[in-house]
């Protein structure tokens, strides 16, 4: 069985050249949305978008557009300077050097995938609403990716409740036999949607659970092109989902790194 759409409204069509552009604006909307909830600053500048974080969240920066000014580079570099802890910049147009920062490197490809009908999951997938619901994508999260920075565990800190009071924002829980199995986290923002921290528990792991909860989150978005980051592991499941590679991403961090929230 698939989920279709049932809106009137033709949908909005995204192309591989545009990808890379709105993953920029959905993962800006995403970490803005973060920071607001736990508080901390954001910087706001054409090319960029900076969330300010504690040394236990750290720093994220987001770059906005593929042609930074030496300005806008300079003043990155500042931010990345006061990070009171590590450091995350993402730039998914792999067009701005910051190799003189003393931060390391990958690529990671954005993928896209066009609307379209979106399959049933194999377990049960619920919005987190409740606090405990919440928590427990926390823990998953925070284990999947191994986010050092945020153990022990503080409830609310990685995903504060105001997160998903945003527009736009659910964080999703599969469940296996009644227990917390996986998380994400959908954003919406200017008709686009993309995922963020797609994990699974260990003990959970092989068994469908991240396909599960990617499809229980898909549910309410098929009518919408979607983005995302993809890791090497994740690219398989979501190339069987409809996405395609779009272009390659370049990530920079510092060391120690806090994981990155691809998915």
């Amino acid at each position: 069985m698939t989920t279709r759409s049932t809106s009137a409204e033709p949908s909005l069509s995204v192309t591989l050249a545009e990808a890379p552009a709105r993953q920029a604006r959905n993962s800006a909307a995403f970490w803005t949305a973060t920071g607001i909830g736990r508080g901390h600053e954001v910087v706001r500048r054409r090319g960029f978008v900076a969330v300010e974080g504690d040394e236990r969240a750290g720093t994220r920066i987001l770059v906005q557009e593929p042609d930074l000014d030496p300005d806008e580079v300079a003043e990155l570099g500042e931010v990345v300077h006061r990070a009171a802890g590590a450091v995350n910049v993402e730039d998914p147009f792999s067009s701005t050097d910051l190799g003189h920062l003393a931060l390391r490197n990958w690529q990671m490809p954005v993928m896209l995938r066009q609307p379209g009908p979106v399959g049933e999951p194999a377990l049960e997938v619920i919005r987190a609403r409740r606090p405990e619901d919440l928590q427990a994508a926390e823990r998953i999260v925070i284990e999947g990716f191994e986010l050092d920075g945020f153990t022990p565990h503080r409830p609310g800190e990685l995903f504060p409740a105001e997160l998903i009071e945003q527009p736009g924002v659910d964080v999703f829980v599969a469940l296996c036999d009644g227990v917390p199995a996986g998380a994400c986290v959908s954003v919406v923002d200017d008709g686009i949607g993309s995922h963020y921290w797609v994990g699974t528990a260990t003990e959970f792991r092989s068994r469908g659970v991240g396909r599960a909860v990617m499809l229980g989150s898909l549910a309410h978005l098929a009518d919408l092109p979607l983005t995302l980051t993809s890791s090497k592991l994740g690219r398989p499941l979501y190339e069987s989902l409809g996405y395609v590679a779009a272009a390659p991403s370049t990530w920079w961090a510092s060391l120690p790194t806090t994981p990155s929230p691809s998915t």
